[in-house]
């Protein structure tokens, strides 16, 4: 396997005309235009293919474009009590929960908020049923598999690697673990093309084939990079179809960076330019508190402008960690102090995993429409969100 994952960030797209200085710096900026352009692609594939697809909250929960999504999507997915909360409240739909672990503290509440209540083992399936039973509406039970079938580049990515605590394992599937279940849920890919899942359905139909009597749904779960420009659509419509004839299920995905690929960048700033054996550049963005899946992953996010030969640094954060490297640039230019500079592809998860280690600020959230030009800024940080995580 790939100690590294490769970024598939692909053009910058109208990015390449935005202005780097109208926002404040470090900020995301999310274009409206890229993101509906993302979601025609994925209404097209469900009107087609009869789909139920999902939004991803735990990717892009950008909360001020759900009207957006509304528009295009049936609803969203979430892992937990407050991507629940946030899917019934902002996005409304169909909202499917899957948690590796619930607490009793906190389920009762969950299936409030929740349509399709996914359980990762048989064990919390049957100890919170009567639970779900009890709901004032009706929810649906799902059961997580691992299909025991592994298609990731990266281990950690990888929710079938050896001895994963994720999905239970389909060679020990019965009907006595699927006694109450309605639909089954398996996650097996990580910013994939279609060949994998139809590789990872051909390894495991056989196994689920004698329970697709007693089933709604199947649910092929994220990982679909079904709005990157090379990703085989109509192949994926085609299995689609197949797969409800064949087993008589209603089919569900539930793609995240589908939603938002190539749809925001992150802007940020040189703070200085020490030498030490090369260049390097100190600079707003931090790795750690802004784009921790670079350290992660690891990987190397693309950046806006970048050239093949050129001036040479190693960018870095402000952060006092060693490791809080963002990785080494190519600029056609010798950087300055002030100069902006941005990152491409970095809407989903970046924005969701924010953190302020060391007191970093968090980046400012803006929304630009590349075809009108209008630009508002959505969220700016202060340090009473640094104070309010604290004691």
């Amino acid at each position: 396997m790939a100690e590294f994952m490769q970024t598939q960030a692909g053009d910058a797209g109208a990015f390449k005309s935005f202005d780097l200085s109208r926002v404040p710096s470090p900020c995301f900026v999310v274009d409206e235009v890229a993101v509906r352009r993302n979601l025609s692609v994925l209404k097209d594939v469900a009107d087609r293919s009869g789909a139920h697809v999902l939004s991803a909250l735990k990717a892009f929960s950008m909360f001020a474009l759900a009207p957006v999504v509304r528009e295009y999507l049936e609803g969203t997915c979430a892992s937990g009590l407050y991507e629940a909360r946030l899917g019934r409240e902002k996005y409304g739909g169909e909202v499917a929960t899957f948690c590796a672990g619930y607490k009793a503290s906190e389920i009762d509440e969950i299936i409030g908020y929740t349509d399709h209540m996914i359980f990762n083992s048989a064990a919390q399936k049957d100890r919170f049923l009567p639970n779900v039973c009890a709901a004032k509406h009706n929810v649906d039970v799902g059961l997580r598999i691992n299909p025991e079938h592994s298609e990731g580049e990266v281990e950690k990515y990888d929710p079938c690697a050896p001895c994963s605590r994720l999905g239970f394992p389909v060679s020990q599937l019965n009907a006595e673990v699927l006694t109450g279940v309605d639909g089954i849920h398996m996650h097996t890919l990580c910013e994939q093309e279609f060949e994998p899942l139809q590789r990872t359905w051909i390894a495991v139909k056989d196994k689920l084939a004698p329970y697709f009597g007693q089933l709604k749904w199947i649910n092929f779960g994220g990982g679909h990079h079904i709005t990157r420009e090379d990703y085989d659509r109509e192949a994926l419509i085609a299995f689609i179809k197949d797969v409800r004839v064949e087993t008589g299920l209603e089919v569900y995905l539930e793609p995240g960076e589908a939603v938002a690929l190539d749809a925001g960048i992150l802007v940020g700033e040189v703070l200085d330019l020490p030498k030490n054996g090369m260049d390097l550049a100190i600079v707003d963005i931090s790795a750690t508190c802004h784009m921790p899946d670079v350290i992660e992953a690891p990987y190397r996010p693309a950046m806006l402008d970048e050239v093949e030969e050129g001036h040479i640094y190693r960018l870095g954060g402000p952060s006092c960690l060693a490791g809080d490297v963002i990785g080494d640039y190519t600029r056609a230019e010798p950087l300055q102090i002030g100069d902006r500079f941005a990152f491409l592809d970095q809407a989903h998860y970046s924005m969701v995993k924010t953190n302020t280690f060391n007191g970093v600020p968090l980046p400012t959230i803006a929304l630009w429409n590349s075809e009108s030009d209008e630009l508002k800024i959505i969220r700016e940080f202060s340090y009473d969100d640094f104070l309010n995580r604290l004691s």
